[in-house]
């Protein structure tokens, strides 16, 4: 399978792919401010590069639980020096993690190549016809809500169906707007409106997706249900981070992994795709 991004094209499979995570925010639940300044950013993004990341994903709002939109220039002030840093320094593409239509068209336009919309182009409309034009690759992702609000008891009567249903018709809606289903990539937003019990029903089940026949992106990185599961602080989840998305890759079910750990889950995808080539 292929993901077609801005006049290239990514391979999916055997190995996972790995997307290393650059937050560009004061207030990420796992390194909020660490770097929050462009040259703090760039240098990190260079970093997991060097440690083997296929992919980075900028991102200059915290879509945390309980977090607040930020306002238009300010997300376009945190990202664009970081695109602009990255984009003549690494060979891996950029992607930029925003539900507004004009960041993504000025990120796009800087160096960027894919984005990565939480809200799966519902928060603004214009999503759609930006990615198209710039010929982007773009990442849908289902949440419950908003960051202020999913984690406010979200509830399912089959959070499997749903996730993949929703999904499938958000890839359906994209592809009428002009958008070659080639250039979609869809995220099942674990912990976005998801309890414990809906995360692991949805990670035990991750294949079901796969009918909808696009590549998978599965970001489980650091998150809480895993604090619950291997009892540690959010900086001390990598083994259990990288345990959980080994599960779902080694089932075919997650093709893209993103993640904060990128050199400890590039070692275990070059293992990984060894083991299931054939």
């Amino acid at each position: 399978m292929l993901w077609f991004i801005a006049g290239r094209s990514l391979s999916i499979g055997p190995r996972p792919l790995v997307m290393g995570i650059v937050n560009v925010t004061p207030d990420s639940f796992s390194d909020g401010g660490r770097h929050a300044t462009a040259e703090a950013a760039v240098e990190h993004g260079l970093r997991l590069a060097a440690e083997g990341a296929d992919l980075l994903d900028v991102g200059g709002e915290s879509s945390r639980p309980g977090s607040k939109p930020v306002p238009l220039d300010e997300e376009v002030g945190r990202v664009l020096p970081v695109v602009r840093g990255l984009a003549g320094r690494v060979s891996v593409p950029i992607s930029v993690d925003t539900t507004k239509a004009e960041v993504a068209r000025q990120a796009l336009a800087a160096g960027a190549s894919i984005i990565n919309d939480i809200t799966a182009g519902l928060c603004d409309p214009a999503m759609t016809t930006v990615v198209r034009d710039a010929g982007a690759g773009v990442v849908l992702m289902h949440m419950q809500g908003t960051p202020e609000t999913m984690q406010q008891n979200p509830t399912y009567t089959d959070v499997v169906g749903e996730v993949r249903d929703f999904l499938a018709d958000r890839v359906r809606a994209w592809v009428a707007a002009g958008v070659p289903a080639e250039h979609i990539v869809i995220d099942p937003g674990i912990g976005f409106g998801k309890t414990f019990d809906h995360n692991l029903a949805l990670l035990r089940n991750l294949d079901a997706l796969t009918s909808i026949g696009r590549p998978i992106l599965l970001g489980v990185s650091r998150k809480g249900f895993l604090g619950d599961i291997a009892r540690r602080p959010v900086t001390d989840r990598v083994a259990a981070s990288v345990a959980a998305a080994c599960f779902c890759a080694s089932r075919g079910a997650a093709h893209i992994l993103r993640v904060h750990d990128v050199a400890a889950t590039v070692d275990a995808a070059r293992v990984l795709g060894a083991l299931t080539a054939q």
